[in-house]
């Protein structure tokens, strides 16, 4: 009983200890571009040429109809035509190249754009899975552990959106206990509804109540993800967000959604013009709407088997697709919203983290500012995993420490320790190592280091094994950020009356 509580404390001070990690991560090995000035300028003219011969739909919202209109494009019933240059012109007058998304712990915020980059959880899976429940519906039990587990982990940035779905909860109103969630038991950074503008106003208003009006007025404090309808559409209740997010200064994220060879072309180079024709068509709304409100161009494109139809990661051709949408979003001059550790397996297991590690890498290797999806995520999308989050957990830990690059300042140089030690001597208890074994080597949780005879003798563990015990340590570590009792309680009533306005309903 003695060493079980021993080992808990060991493992709390390490959490507690590796806390100290920084609110993004700077990246400080440049971008890979994978494509030339000529396969560039090829792609940027077919997304153009997509634009002025076939255009983009906008279904169910005259507004945005208008608003394009008023702009001068070519609108027929709700196809959009767009000159070529006038998307790229529109978004380069305003769009900002980077910004802050704050938090309500100001040492939290996190920066868009630029160097930086921020990982975000998994996000929409209606299952979650762990060794000891297995797959089941998502509950709001399940969401609210989840937030709190994600707090506990220092190489996330973002407590995300929906990291589960509750289906426990009407379809209609959970939106707003998820974002009372985030709000309550978490201080980082959080992302608002994207379903339809009347949810997105619900989110504005209870970050209205949490940061104060006129400060929402001035800071991005919220993040929207609106995703196309591959290909070529946009539907009212993405659209529908998008404006309410942009009229209000919220960042708005622009990602279509394809899967090579079924929402776009079954190749590379013809998948990426339309990606980047969707994600120009939107991010000018974005612009026409309010000019100078922030936006990310997202890229959301992977590929399926052509032998079956079913979704598949960690492909040469999705790292191929992400590393081009790097290239793009630079060119643009805007960030880029990307995803990261996604995996068609139901375990967390070899091919999970195969395909986990090339999703990844490649999309740090593109430059991406928000890797949306960066732990947790199973079976295409459909499950949120606990091992599986707690094991993407240090391969983020991993690659952030790895594109901060080599520290060459006098100390990591550590000629005194080289001269102290001498020849054919150890380091081990050298001046040196003493003071910075803690911090010099990246100390990934998940890992056995041991000998075979010392981890058959801890249970024989394999990794998804350790991984569940982990993530209800992290949970024991957990330490609640704390609410204004006032802020709480206007939020709570906030909450109560906006359900009681519709009667409950299990359809969105």
């Amino acid at each position: 009983m003695a060493d079980t509580a021993a080992r808990k404390r060991r493992r709390g001070a390490r959490v507690k200890v590796q806390q100290s990690a920084p609110p993004y991560v700077t990246r400080n090995i440049g971008p890979l571009n994978i494509l030339s000035e000529e396969g560039l300028c090829l792609i940027e003219e077919n997304a153009d040429r997509i634009l002025q011969d076939t255009g983009m739909e906008f279904h169910d919202d005259p507004e945005i109809l208008q608003i394009f209109r008023d702009a001068g494009c070519d609108v027929q019933e709700t196809r959009v035509r767009f000159e070529p240059g006038f998307c790229r012109n529109t978004i380069q007058a305003t769009a900002p190249n980077e910004f802050m998304q704050h938090a309500r712990n100001s040492k939290k915020s996190v920066k868009m754009g630029g160097n930086a980059t921020v990982f975000c959880p998994s996000w929409g899976p209606p299952f979650v899975h762990d060794l000891d429940k297995g797959r089941r519906y998502a509950t709001y039990d399940d969401f609210q552990t989840l937030v709190k587990l994600h707090q506990t982990i220092p190489w996330l940035h973002h407590s995300g959106g929906v990291v589960c779905e509750p289906v426990d909860l009407p379809a209609n109103k959970r939106h707003l206990d998820m974002l009372y969630t985030h709000i309550r038991y978490s201080d980082r950074p959080f992302m608002g509804a994207f379903i339809g503008a009347e949810r997105a106003g619900h989110a504005i208003d209870m970050a209205r109540i949490v940061f104060g009006e006129e400060y929402v007025a001035n800071n991005p404090v919220l993040y929207c993800v609106s995703n196309t309808n591959a290909p070529l559409v946009m539907d009212s209740h993405m659209s529908g967000a998008l404006k309410t997010y942009a009229r209000a200064g919220q960042p708005v994220a622009t990602a279509p959604w394809v899967l090579a060879g079924a929402m776009s072309p079954c190749t590379v180079a013809g998948t990426m013009a339309q990606v980047l024709a969707e994600a120009l068509a939107c991010l000018t709304l974005a612009q026409l709407i309010k000019p100078g409100a922030p936006v990310l161009m997202g890229s959301f494109a992977s590929t399926m088997s052509m032998q079956s139809g079913a979704p598949t990661f960690g492909t040469p051709e999705a790292g191929q697709m992400v590393l081009a949408a790097g290239q793009l979003a630079r060119r643009l001059g805007v960030p880029l919203h990307t995803v990261g550790t996604l995996s068609a397996s139901k375990i967390p297991d070899a091919q999970s983290q195969q395909e986990a590690t090339w999703g990844l890498m490649m999309s740090m290797f593109a430059g991406a500012n928000l890797i949306n999806h960066a732990t947790g995520w199973l079976e295409g999308g459909l499950v949120t995993g606990f091992e599986k989050t707690m094991i993407d957990a240090d391969l983020c830990g991993k690659l952030g420490r790895f594109f901060e690059g080599i520290d060459l300042s006098e100390n990591a140089q550590a000629m005194d320790a080289i001269a102290q030690t001498g020849p054919g001597q150890h380091f081990l208890g050298s001046d040196h190592t003493q003071a910075n074994f803690m911090t010099a080597l990246f100390r990934p949780e998940t890992p056995d280091n041991n000998s075979y005879e010392q981890w058959q003798a801890a249970g024989g563990l394999d990794a998804a094994q350790r991984a569940n015990a982990l993530w209800k340590s992290h949970l024991e570590a957990y330490e609640d950020p704390g609410l204004d009792p006032a802020i709480d309680e206007e939020l709570q009533d906030y909450i109560a009356r906006r359900k009681a306005e519709v009667p409950d309903q299990e359809y969105f």
